[in-house]
């Protein structure tokens, strides 16, 4: 059985809003699977992108180029830890305008304006989350901090590697206590889900029974949610 597909979201407003695309590509190493991901992100059409698992400790613009296309003329990259996760966030310049970009060891953080300047700017966190539960609960406290710094409306989305849910997870096998870290971090920190239409799960072990899980979401504030109130979350096939 093959893995679901990862997210992309987009987000419509009365004013336009931009449309971002976010994916979880296992990998910008390859050619051939830059080749592939260039497809998709032209397929998409979104104004921004955000990858995450890159395993790239040194993103290029002959990369971003190859990958994304050269609509994609700046972007900001989280390195990989060896060959473990790293996060790229691209744009196009001339439809919105990005700056103020913060790291911690697993988000990349930046404002999102118009090129003109109008209109609410908002914030937003791309995450790759980590796989051992000392390392889920510093994630859990970066989340804490970036919020702390970055005042406004605000939206977070990537692989969390963490469920907050009983039917986020296709059996028993619960880390209940996880689960009310960050359950209580999302509370603590008035946040909301943009739900994913259509789809349960993002991810798959490919084993027979497979275990599915829903690691990839995206998450808001309020004053995110009134100011892209018609935000959608679909799910666009991977071949990936």
């Amino acid at each position: 059985m093959t893995a679901p597909p990862r997210p992309s979201v987009d987000l419509f407003s009365m004013d336009h809003e931009p449309k971002i695309l976010i994916w979880n590509v296992r990998g910008l190493n390859a050619r051939a699977r830059r080749t592939t991901i260039r497809s998709l992100v032209v397929t998409a059409n979104a104004s921004i992108v955000c990858l995450q698992e890159t395993k790239m400790a040194l993103v290029c613009s002959s990369t971003v180029l190859e990958a994304l296309g050269s609509e994609f003329n700046d972007y900001v990259y989280l390195p990989a830890d060896g060959t473990r996760g790293g996060i790229l966030l691209a744009w196009k310049s001339r439809e919105v305008a990005i700056s103020d970009p913060e790291f911690t060891s697993n988000t990349l953080t930046t404002k999102v304006s118009t090129p003109s300047g109008a209109g609410t700017p908002w914030w937003i966190t791309v995450v790759y989350g980590p796989q051992l539960d000392a390392d889920k609960i510093a994630f859990l406290q970066e989340l804490r901090d970036v919020r702390a710094a970055c005042d406004g409306p605000w939206m977070l989305c990537g692989d969390f590697n963490l469920i907050y849910r009983d039917e986020d997870k296709s059996n028993d096998n619960l880390n209940r206590r996880m689960m009310g870290r960050f359950r209580c971090t999302i509370n603590d920190l008035a946040l909301k889900e943009v739900y994913l239409n259509g789809r349960r799960f993002t991810w798959s072990n490919e084993q027979s029974p497979p275990t599915l899980v829903h690691l990839d979401r995206v998450l808001c504030t309020p004053d995110w949610e009134e100011l892209h109130g018609e935000c959608h979350l679909r799910c666009l096939a991977s071949v990936v």
